[in-house]
């Protein structure tokens, strides 16, 4: 059969009965645009996930009190620590093999003051070396002083939210403010950064942080970041802090968390999410292939006499085979692109309407999303082909 041959006929059935087809169609377009849209925020969600933890670098491993396991189905945590993560701690892991920086930290809320204006932000008490080490610049005056961290001076730095809610109209550099009650000179502003997974980061204020310490009346910190080298083994680096601690206090209370393994952990969990809610979409694509099952099975009943014709003018079966296989072809492929410019739109629009949404939408879904409808609809349409291939000839031209 020639090829104008073949499309002239796969294309004359799907355009005499244009609702049908064009229902047909929709329902695999339906699919598609769900498998679409849900990947894409599936995919979004992962990127942004990644992002937000590597913003600050990759090389961080986390030391927090408390020996996080599993022991008799319980979880152990804070609750089994036999002592405290101190600031001299924080001090010994400076000393770890291939580490740079290490930022004793511990957080909570406390109210600062000044000239009569006040306002609750979150306190952080935090190394010195917290800005190197998380990559964060000072917009105005320095960071915390390398002072004995046991002992430091009352100095403060503000997050660009809280100066710019406490001095308005001046320069905060130099001001005295109180923070829990106490006075604290203002050394630095921080530059705009914005929220950090649910942390608003300009609504901070940091301090030293032993004076945090004193200040919350706590004897351990929350947590200590170790800061790498890029190129250090982290099997190496991670045996080297756990050796410290572990001479330090006895026994193994405290917990060891690479960022990188945490991020390949979110990723594995995202990944599987991602699959997911596209598995439960692509249930749809089945709706769409009954729907090709359908129409296909009703033309072959329709077009006997047709076919019938075609056989005794010398089509083979293979050839009224590919006929109808090209017409679900064809069917698919127009749902599948129209679901594909559907779900691409939408997602559009929901970038432009939620901004704080995210959403991407990578190439290599959308082909498979494609190629996913048209196998959807020659696997629809492989019984119905078959039994129009299969007619006897004599007999089909005899249902006219």
């Amino acid at each position: 059969m020639l090829a104008a041959d073949f499309v002239r006929f796969t294309t004359g059935s799907l355009i005499a009965h244009r609702l049908r087809s064009f229902l047909t169609a929709l329902g695999i377009a339906v699919g598609i645009a769900a498998v679409i849209l849900l990947t894409s925020i599936g995919e979004g969600l992962h990127r942004f996930v990644v992002s937000e933890f590597t913003q600050f670098g990759t090389h961080i491993i986390a030391v927090s009190p408390g020996r996080t396991q599993t022991h008799g189905g319980a979880p152990i945590g804070v609750f089994n620590t036999i002592r405290p993560l101190t600031i001299d701690d924080a001090l010994a892991l400076a000393r770890a093999p291939h580490a740079q920086l290490t930022v004793p930290g511990v957080s909570g809320n406390a109210e600062v003051s000044v000239a009569g204006k006040s306002r609750r932000v979150m306190l952080s008490g935090i190394g010195h070396q917290f800005a190197e080490a998380f990559r964060i610049k000072v917009a105005a005056g320095e960071f915390l002083p390398d002072d004995d961290p046991r002992a430091a001076r009352a100095f403060a730095v503000l997050g660009a939210k809280v100066a710019r809610e406490l001095f308005p109209a001046a320069n905060p550099l130099g001001a005295r403010i109180r923070v829990g009650g106490e006075r604290y000179r203002v050394i630095g502003v921080m530059e705009p950064k914005g929220q950090v997974l649910g942390f608003d980061l300009d609504d901070t204020v940091y301090i030293p942080t032993g004076r945090a310490l004193a200040m919350f009346n706590r004897e351990s910190l929350m947590e200590v970041d170790v800061i790498y080298e890029p190129t250090a083994p982290l099997d190496e680096v991670v045996e080297g802090i756990r050796r410290i601690l572990t001479a330090r206090h006895g026994s193994e209370d405290f917990t060891i968390t690479p960022q990188e393994k945490m991020l390949e952990v979110f990723g594995t969990v995202l990944d599987a999410i991602t699959f997911a809610v596209a598995a439960i979409a692509g249930i749809s694509l089945l709706v769409g292939g009954v729907g090709i099952l359908t129409i296909l099975t009703i033309a072959v009943a329709e077009r006997t006499s047709e076919i019938g014709l075609l056989r005794a003018v010398g089509a083979t079966q293979r050839a009224v085979l590919m006929i109808f296989l090209g017409e679900a072809a064809l069917l698919a492929a127009l749902g599948g692109a129209a679901g594909l410019a559907l779900g691409l739109g939408i997602s559009l629009a929901l970038s432009f309407a939620l901004p704080a949404l995210p959403v991407h939408t990578p190439w290599s879904y959308a082909i498979a999303a494609e190629l996913m409808a048209v196998a959807v609809g020659l696997a629809a349409g492989v019984l119905p082909a078959r039994r129009a291939a299969k007619l006897d000839p004599l007999e089909a031209l005899r249902s006219e």
